[in-house]
């Protein structure tokens, strides 16, 4: 999909993001001491060390089990770790966010509103079948369903068709500069089209076949129990270092103890509640890596902060650091702009420059941005009422609400917190009369494509996550005109241009983005520490130090 939002666990998202402007190389918990680490201070790396020997068998864990392995119809986190290994794509998002080629073993664009793909020769499926042009296009038009999860990234699309034994001929309405990072996602995943039928409306449940072509194959799922992999021995590519993963589920102190003891070899942890509570574990090493995650306050329709000047001036006094601290043990870093730096598969240098040409958003606020934001304030009049504050009890969040109630009140607004159990929570993002009796939400975020410009839209006029009625045409000019650019430094220009109209604005008010973090044993290494995990078959890089 376009957009994606997570509420996980302690507010925060499952491929979230950190990422030190500059910084590289992997941050083991053993430097941490088991002390709260300075943001400012991690580094991180979209890769782990190589491994250097073989490993039989991986005891992996997983936050929840996956409702289904079908990702057209539930695309879940727990579904991507598991089927990212076992499926492939078109293209592949790479350990440091780039995208390149992948069964589609070339590409060319004869002219902006056509791609032509070239199917890879020499490509098996796990019942032994060749993968075909024809497998491609049943698989694209599957996708492209508007039922099916990822039916929005088609919507452009004006025509698909096979054009040769192995080509595949894409034409669009208009110029898309995002579709071929939508094809290293789940809208690029190629299914076995026979097997699909066979399984009918039971594909992807417990005890059905996979249909797919990667390194390893789905050899059992046991519900409530265990999902198990085994490496593919007429894979195509380079064999898998680890024959077997067996996946299992635990939250919280469940999946802390399973860690901590040696049960489990590794997981990519769903919060950095979770990474906090094993820092200093003897023979657990924690990695973090580059997402397009975000902590953002996310102003709703009620109207408490319809005025950009109001959201400037919370936006100024706003206590990053302190929320990095206080909330998340330091694995939250302060940032400017509404989407992590994982998202920066390409002209990186421009838009790191970007973010730190941001303003307004300060990490710790000073005496001078109080006073800027006191004068917003009082240009902008009295106040009709609270600013209510919905967030739920989890951690993260509640010390988010409570500064964001500390910062009203020193420009001299109220701030009232609403608190609701998760599940209703949940329901802010998606029912406007759910978020009737809120002004701001406590949200999380995050893009599923490397590309800044795959969350700018959110802010477009007639959208429907714009809940706060931000109108400005040049801002959806800039917009529109970017996703129709093909030309990367041309994109990163006006994607920079719109990023600028947005945070000046504080249509959404950016507080931090979170590591994603890979949690694995100490005498293990390999797999990637971004948030490419979720597309990128990260077992088979997993093996021994020595």
């Amino acid at each position: 999909m376009n957009t994606k939002k997570r509420t996980a666990v302690a507010g925060l998202v499952t491929a979230a993001v950190f990422a030190a402007a500059g910084c590289s190389g992997a941050t083991p918990n053993a430097e941490t001491g088991g002390k709260t680490l300075d943001a400012a201070k991690l580094t991180l790396t979209p890769t782990t060390t190589a491994a250097k020997g073989p490993l039989d068998k991986a005891n992996w864990l997983l936050e929840d089990e996956p409702d289904s392995l079908d990702l057209d119809t539930q695309g879940t986190s727990a579904g991507r770790v598991v089927l990212t290994n076992v499926c492939e794509r078109l293209y592949q998002l790479q350990p440091d966010m780039s995208v390149r080629p992948f069964i589609a073993e070339k590409a060319r664009t004869p002219d902006d509103r056509t791609l032509v793909l070239t199917i890879r020769s020499g490509v098996t499926f796990h019942d032994g079948t060749e993968l075909t042009a024809d497998d491609v296009l049943w698989s694209l038009q599957r996708h492209a369903d508007p039922d099916m999860e990822q039916g929005d990234e088609f919507t452009n699309v004006a025509g698909m068709k096979k054009t040769g034994e192995r080509e595949i001929t894409v034409s669009f309405k208009a110029p898309d500069a995002l579709f071929t990072k939508a094809l290293a996602g789940d809208a690029g995943i190629v299914w076995n089209k026979e097997q699909v039928a066979k399984a009918g409306k039971e594909f992807g449940t417990p005890g059905q076949a996979d249909a797919c072509s990667g390194p390893y194959t789905l050899q059992s799922w046991k519900s409530g129990d265990s999902i198990t992999l085994q490496a593919y021995d007429g894979y195509w590519g380079s064999k898998p270092l680890t024959r077997q993963v067996v996946f299992r589920w635990a939250a919280d102190s469940a999946l802390v103890n399973a860690l901590t003891t040696g049960a489990a070899d590794g997981a990519y942890a769903e919060s950095p509640n979770t990474a906090a509570a094993l820092k200093g574990k003897k023979g657990i090493d924690q990695h973090y890596g580059p997402s397009t995650a975000s902590l953002v306050l996310i102003p709703t329709e009620r109207g408490g902060l319809k005025d950009p000047k109001i959201r400037r001036a919370l936006s100024l006094t706003l206590d990053r650091a302190g929320i990095a601290k206080s909330g998340y043990g330091g694995l939250v870093q302060p940032w400017g702009t509404p989407v992590g730096s994982g998202s920066w598969g390409y002209q990186k240098p421009a838009f790191e420059a970007a973010q730190k040409a941001v303003t307004g958003a300060p990490a710790s606020p000073s005496a001078d941005d109080l006073a800027e934001a006191k004068k917003l304030v009082k240009e902008a009049g009295a106040a009709n009422g609270p600013i209510v504050i919905g967030t739920d009890a989890s951690q993260g969040r509640t010390v988010v609400a409570n500064a964001v109630r500390s910062a009203l009140q020193r420009i001299g607004l109220k701030g009232q917190i609403k608190t609701v159990p998760t599940a209703q929570f949940e329901e802010f993002y998606s029912d406007p009369q759910a978020r009737a009796e809120i002004d701001v939400l406590v949200g999380d975020w995050y893009i599923s494509k490397s590309d800044p410009m795959g969350f700018y839209d959110n802010a477009l006029s007639d959208s429907s996550n714009n809940w706060v009625g931000f109108k400005d045409p040049a801002y959806d000019a800039t917009v529109k005109k970017a996703l129709g650019t093909l030309d990367d430094a041309d994109r990163a220009k006006l994607t920079i241009e719109a990023q600028r109209k947005f945070t000046d604005s504080a249509v959404w008010i950016s507080v931090a983005q979170v590591p994603s973090v890979l949690v694995l044993k100490s005498s293990l290494t390999g797999p990637p520490a971004s948030m490419a995990y979720l597309y990128y078959p990260w077992a088979a890089q997993l093996g021994a130090k020595e």
